[in-house]
């Protein structure tokens, strides 16, 4: 009798995000759908590197990333968005992670939580840190935007490790430097050619590159899991929201629980492994 309205009975997810971004709303969005009752409701953060449209360096620079999650601007943006009845709110910018590292990332979610009136708060690289976990991978490929340099991809090559996991690849994807001229069946084939058979898990991080649709093709094609930036952000919102259900066709980590937090750091008695390839 009623048609759908959108005011969600599940859950009701925040996002963060850059200020010319469509990526990380987009790609929620259609998740959302899959999961009925979910919805996602955005409000964005200037950042130094983006121009009306969306457009972008073809390489990004650092300090600009490094900025964008420095108060006050974030801190207030998270602020103004909790003041909506949410049940989480999402960071969703993973360069800014691995310029400032794991222990800065714990420190951000702290500092944001003070401001989002209990609403708890999940930063994009630590929800790739939990999902890796929860699948028990140990050996992962990483997936860089195009517009990451090779010092980018290098300090998200140390962030993971310094969570106990081996690289055993880790490079830019050789697409189109903009996000708009990124579609799925060019990450699909890039993907599909460059991870070694070695991976037991893929990571293509980076909020802004267009990457959940090609999940489940990829599962497919590797028998492995795949994992995206806006994935398992969208994974750890819903297990924050305690709104876990069935989610199709955006891979397996969806069968997975939301492990506990503790603290980022190495998984317990398992040393740090060397990266086994690490390609600029």
């Amino acid at each position: 009798m009623w048609q759908p309205d959108g005011w969600s009975f599940r859950a009701r997810l925040g996002l963060l995000v850059p200020h010319a971004a469509i990526g990380a709303e987009s790609e929620l969005q259609a998740m959302a759908a899959s999961a009925g009752g979910v919805s996602i409701h955005a409000t964005r953060v200037p950042l130094g590197v983006m121009r009306a449209g969306g457009l972008m360096d073809p390489t990004i620079a650092l300090e600009p990333v490094r900025a964008f999650a420095d108060p006050p601007l974030v801190d207030d943006a998270a602020a103004l968005l909790a003041a909506a009845p949410l049940h989480a709110i999402g960071f969703g910018f993973t360069s800014s992670s691995y310029v400032r590292g794991a222990a800065d990332d714990e420190n951000l979610r702290q500092r944001l939580e003070a401001r989002t009136r209990g609403i708890p708060v999940a930063i994009t690289s630590v929800s790739a840190v939990l999902a890796l976990r929860a699948l028990e991978a140990q050996r992962i490929a990483l997936v860089d935007p195009p517009w990451f340099s090779p010092e980018l991809t290098a300090l998200g090559v140390d962030y993971f490790r310094g969570q106990g996991f081996a690289i055993v690849h880790a490079a830019p994807a050789g697409l189109p430097s903009e996000q708009l001229a990124i579609n799925p069946g060019q990450l699909f084939a890039w993907a599909r050619d460059h991870v070694p058979s070695n991976a037991d898990a893929v990571y293509i991080g980076g909020n802004g590159l267009r990457a959940v649709g090609v999940i489940q093709a990829l599962e497919e094609d590797l028998q492995i899991p795949v994992l995206t930036a806006n994935q398992v952000l969208f994974w750890h919102l819903l297990g924050l929201a305690r709104a876990r259900g069935a989610i199709n066709g955006y891979g397996r980590i969806f069968d997975q629980a939301l492990p506990p937090l503790g603290k980022l750091g190495p998984i317990a008695g398992n040393p740090l492994p060397p990266v086994a390839r690490a390609l600029p």
